[in-house]
């Protein structure tokens, strides 16, 4: 029964890896993302493992007092402090760090210098202007924009497939009240409402994804109500409603299939612009709040210091490579499915 439908999906997989720009593109930024779900391994100040007294601890994990390294204090070790490292250095002692040594918002103040200060030796991609590292700050970011992309495009694909099946499915006044409060709901001024919303409520990643999810359904709910609309009258449909079949197992096993099309190619594209919109509210100061690793408080950084060029040059580097993969992956997912070439 199934073997049609995995022979029609792995013509489309083996179309899509003809196209070896969005096949290229797929495979890239699955590696660059899977490798910054482990962030705190690549980037942290915090060592794999400490080996003290014959003892062994792992601070990446759990949080030791400064007193389990011979330290005075009671409060969480701190493994920049010179004295800690040295105790935990010395003699048969010995720690494993991660290959940079520098979480996201952990302060070089042993810098001697102006910040935001240059790429060197210990800070590859340099500081900002809080002396925080920037390749750290990058790669923390660029994990927190994609799986912020990730949610906002679920929310919203989830939101505009319900929105879409209704109007297209009933039609007549349904679809007439749907589409007259659509017109009416994305004329609401999102930013003004934002901004509202930012000085009214705490900030957080989750408010601005239920925010920005509040508008971001409307533009795919109109391509799965023509789907709906198309497939509605159609013989198999009109079987099944005189079979006695349910109006939802209609929608959700007929016609919600020949309708994930749209859905399916303008994933990368919505993602894109959902990484693009936190990018921007966090340049304006209206998106995450500090000291959350974001590209966008990067960009407002190298906007406010010119002359560190490497703030502007590294976050711009990200940014735009990031969302050149996610259109290559879009358009060759537009190209698989386009019915006319399958």
């Amino acid at each position: 029964m199934n073997k049609p439908h995995r022979t029609i999906m792995q013509r489309r997989w083996d179309k899509f890896k003809t196209n070896r720009r969005g096949y290229w593109s797929l495979l890239l930024f699955s590696f660059l993302f899977i490798t910054c779900l482990f962030a705190e391994a690549i980037s942290n100040d915090k060592p794999f493992i400490v080996h003290y007294d014959n003892s062994y601890y792992f601070p990446i994990f759990q949080s030791y007092p400064e007193t389990t390294f011979g330290g005075d204090f009671d409060s969480e070790a701190d493994y920049r402090d010179p004295y800690i490292l040295e105790k935990i250095t010395a003699n048969t002692n010995w720690a494993v760090f991660p290959l940079n040594k520098h979480g996201y918002a952990s302060i070089n103040s042993e810098l001697g210098q102006a910040v935001p200060s240059p790429p060197t030796r210990v800070n590859l991609f340099g500081t900002d202007d809080r002396g925080r590292d920037v390749l750290a700050r990058l790669i923390y970011g660029f994990r927190l924009s994609v799986l912020f992309g990730f949610g906002l495009t679920a929310a919203g694909t989830l939101i505009g497939i319900i929105a879409g099946a209704v109007q297209g499915y009933f039609g007549g006044r349904t679809d007439l009240f749907f589409q007259r409060f659509i017109e009416i709901w994305s004329a609401m001024p999102e930013l003004y409402l934002l901004i509202i919303f930012a000085a009214v409520l705490k900030p957080s990643i989750t408010l601005l994804l239920i925010l920005l999810s509040l508008f971001g359904w409307m533009g795919l709910s109109d391509y799965v109500r023509a789907e709906f609309l198309k497939g509605r009258n159609m013989d198999y449909v009109k079987a099944a409603r005189a079979l006695g079949v349910s109006d939802l197992t209609i929608m959700y096993r007929h016609l919600l299939p020949n309708g994930m099309t749209p859905v399916i190619t303008f994933l990368p594209f919505r993602m894109s612009g959902a990484i693009l919109a936190l990018t921007s509210l966090d340049f304006l100061g209206l998106g995450v709040p500090p000291p959350s690793p974001s590209l966008g408080e990067l960009l407002a950084q190298g906007k406010s210091n010119i002359e560190a060029w490497w703030l502007s040059l590294t976050t711009f580097g990200v940014l735009v490579g990031t969302l050149v993969l996610l259109i290559f992956i879009g358009e060759a997912l537009r190209e698989t499915f386009d019915p006319r070439k399958i």
